[in-house]
């Protein structure tokens, strides 16, 4: 069995964004994120893009067992009582071409309208349509990629020292990636770009991910929120049963260790729809990436 993290109440919210899964590579904090969807009761749960990792599955298959009970979990909340609504992104944009579809009861859509509790409209996107406006070169682009794989590696093998030592999740990552001003220049202007986008579409504000950095901003009556990842920051954006919205980060908690099967809340159906799943995209993935991305 996986180790993975558990608490013992469920926290029930109204809504709930996740994003930048990157299931299938091996920078994924499954066992965090399995833990959460098994924690949380929600009404509406968005994944906005990037669940699954196509582009990193190209590269070599890296498909875990935990990998596959996320994907469980997920279903098990579209099957009992959960509106799932699927936005893929640009890592997972082959699923793009099953948009208006649905699968296993998840609905998939090139963006999604979400009215909040007080009647505001949140334009939910992945964000990776603003790419070609930011000016990044290609091989800008190809660097900063090498470089943020090499980020992910050094972050995992800090954490696991950490766990050793019995000393909480730490982004590292994140912590470096904050020193570096290209960086926080790039991010400045995407959040620009995206909340400018959906205030002249009549939004009251918007919901991305993409950039893994999460952040939960009001400014002149419009919200701007990024639900972040689960790479390094373990992050969701949930909207509470009053209303309101914040940010969580899944590492702030404490949690005892605990087996993945003692937490299963699917049943047998479940699974072999996930399995089903799994299999699609293994089998998959290489030659859709290839179709799109010139492999």
């Amino acid at each position: 069995m996986t180790n993975v993290l558990y608490s013992m109440r469920p926290l029930k919210f109204r809504s709930v964004w996740i994003s930048d899964v990157h299931l299938g590579s091996r920078a994924c904090k499954a066992d965090f994120l399995l833990d959460f969807l098994l924690s949380v009761q929600t009404e509406h749960l968005y994944l906005v893009g990037d669940i699954i990792d196509m582009r990193a599955m190209r590269r070599g298959l890296y498909w875990p067992q935990i990998h596959n009970n996320v994907i469980r979990a997920i279903l098990g909340k579209a099957k009992h009582d959960t509106r799932v609504v699927y936005v893929p992104g640009n890592h997972d944009e082959p699923i793009r071409d099953h948009v208006g579809e649905v699968f296993g009861n998840v609905d998939i859509q090139r963006t999604a309208v979400h009215e909040t509790l007080g009647g505001k409209k949140l334009l939910v996107m992945h964000g990776d349509e603003f790419d070609g406006m930011l000016q990044c070169p290609r091989l800008m682009e190809w660097i900063g990629a090498l470089s943020y794989d090499l980020l992910l590696h050094l972050n995992g093998v800090y954490n696991t020292w950490r766990r050793r030592f019995n000393k909480p999740y730490w982004s590292l990552s994140s912590f470096i990636k904050s020193k570096v001003g290209n960086a926080n220049r790039h991010i400045g202007i995407f959040e620009s770009v995206v909340a400018d986008y959906a205030r002249k579409r009549g939004m009251d504000g918007v919901v991305c991910g993409h950039i893994h950095k999460p952040c939960l901003a009001r400014r002149d009556g419009f919200v701007y929120c990024n639900d972040g990842d689960w790479v390094e920051h373990c992050s969701a954006l949930v909207e509470r049963l009053d209303g309101t919205l914040s940010l969580i980060h899944w590492t702030d908690r404490e949690y005892s260790l605990g087996e993945a099967g003692d937490r299963q809340t699917v049943d047998g159906a479940d699974q072999r729809v996930a399995n089903g799943l799994a299999s699609k995209v293994r089998a998959g993935c290489h030659d859709a990436g290839r179709k799109k991305f010139g492999g």
